[in-house]
């Protein structure tokens, strides 16, 4: 299939995290410089959240806020109330912060943590990451181990695997989920050469739609099987993030850093129709 990827907004540092809601439209951070937006379909794009940098993904806490990452895990309310920690850093462990996260059928998080920090420069050496749980009562453990960079997250339609891009290894690994919220060890759904995986989403059909980081310039769309399926490109090199969007979940919206280019305001929203439908993430559910 022939894509045409229809330019929606563009003026950003490096934009992550992007997450619909039918409600209100297209959420995305910008991790450079700051903040949480919402490209509405009318084409206006309003602030959510002012000022945190760093923030990789984020959950929708339906009609309620946002669970973003950064430096911790966070819920940020829309109503401007007292932020909520969820899961904290623990440097003096190697844990610097956090990047993408997903949400299961019941709400819980998936978040996976930083060894050291990809964008801003904390002079560690690379260091890997885990995979951290935060449960329904609130409590939190590891339920996966030894990430270079901890980037996309995505479940299968039946919801009994978890993908989970790991750029530095270019690696998409995959974990069984278990009945009670844990995985199996990681094994390798896909090794993608030298290229980067980062973000990911998943289609109803079981693919992965992965964007390509660094000089990748677009979404490979992997079968269920391993198999490549075909590429979607956009016109700038660093592709960050990708989701489904729109009233029937037939839009891919794919944003962009401003990586490989001469500014460092680069960073665009793209949106191109699919034939095939993407799964809803589904909402976060707070503790308590």
């Amino acid at each position: 299939m022939n894509y045409d990827a229809e330019l929606l907004a563009t003026g950003f540092g490096l934009i992550e995290g992007p997450l619909w809601d039918y409600d209100r439209g297209l959420y995305f951070s910008d991790v450079l410089f700051g903040g949480v937006y919402c490209l509405k379909a009318s084409g206006k794009i309003e602030s959510v959240i002012e000022h945190r940098r760093g923030i990789g993904g984020m959950s929708l806490v339906r009609g309620q806020g946002l669970i973003v990452s950064g430096r911790n895990i966070s819920f940020k309310p829309f109503d401007g109330g007292e932020t909520q920690l969820l899961l904290d850093r623990d440097e003096q462990n190697g844990n610097v912060g956090y990047n993408d996260i997903t949400t299961d059928a019941a709400g819980r998080v998936y978040a996976g943590s930083l060894g050291n920090s990809p964008v801003f420069d904390d002079g560690r050496d690379t260091a890997q990451g885990d995979l951290h749980l935060i449960d329904l009562d609130g409590s939190s453990r590891i339920v996966g181990q030894g990430i270079t960079l901890t980037n996309g997250l995505g479940f299968s339609p039946d919801g009994n695997r978890l993908y989970h891009s790991d750029t530095r290894e270019n690696c998409i690994y995959q974990y069984e989920v278990h009945d009670d919220a844990s995985l199996s060890e990681k094994t390798v759904f896909l090794h993608l050469g030298d290229r980067l995986p980062d973000g990911l989403v998943i289609s109803e059909d079981g693919a992965v739609w992965v964007a390509l980081a660094g000089e990748g310039g677009g979404v490979q769309v992997i079968n269920e099987d391993g198999s490549p399926r075909e590429f979607v490109p956009i016109p700038v090199p660093m592709c960050t993030s990708v989701c489904f969007g729109g009233e029937n979940l037939d839009e891919l919206y794919i944003v962009s850093g401003s990586g490989g280019q001469d500014t460092d305001r680069g960073g665009n929203i793209y949106r191109v129709h699919t034939q095939v439908r993407g799964l809803a993430v589904p909402d976060a559910r707070l503790p308590g």
